[in-house]
């Protein structure tokens, strides 16, 4: 059981202030950490998750917990890679003045930029760092630089 921090009364765990002196207790617990209960498969598969993914890599990418983590770090790049080619699929092929069904070659694109993000997240959630092609290539490099 903790104690005050300036009278020394005993307080629960849970109390954020002292019964007997009323002062502010300091906050323990899992409260510092926002990724301190997220598994390395789970983050792994949070990377791929289609246009929103972006964050989850990001914040994996950033995360301290997850720095020496090479297979996570792999799938948090790859996940990014897989968004900006998203992207450019949607700025180029979509935006693009094309004479022959630019909308259908976008369309196709982008279900197999889905299907890939789906694809991945199957491999990650059986913990196997698949290489996909361009983009793995790219996650392989960006990490080794680490």
């Amino acid at each position: 059981m903790p104690f005050c921090s300036q009278c020394g009364n005993a307080v629960g765990p849970a109390d954020r202030f002292c019964g007997r002196c009323g002062a502010g207790q300091p906050r323990t617990g899992a409260g510092g950490d926002a990724l301190g209960n997220i598994t390395p498969k789970t983050a792994s598969i949070l990377c791929y998750i289609p246009w929103i993914g972006w964050v989850a890599a990001i914040v994996v990418l950033a995360a301290e917990r997850f720095r020496g983590n090479r297979d996570v770090r792999f799938h948090a790049f790859q996940g990014l890679y897989l968004f900006v080619g998203s992207l450019m699929n949607q700025w180029v092929l979509r935006a693009a003045p094309w004479p022959f069904g630019h909308v259908a070659l976008y369309h196709l694109v982008q279900l197999a930029l889905f299907a890939m993000s789906v694809f991945m997240m199957v491999k990650a959630a059986h913990e196997q760092a698949y290489s996909l092609p361009l983009f793995g290539e790219l996650a392989a490099r960006s990490v080794a630089e680490d």
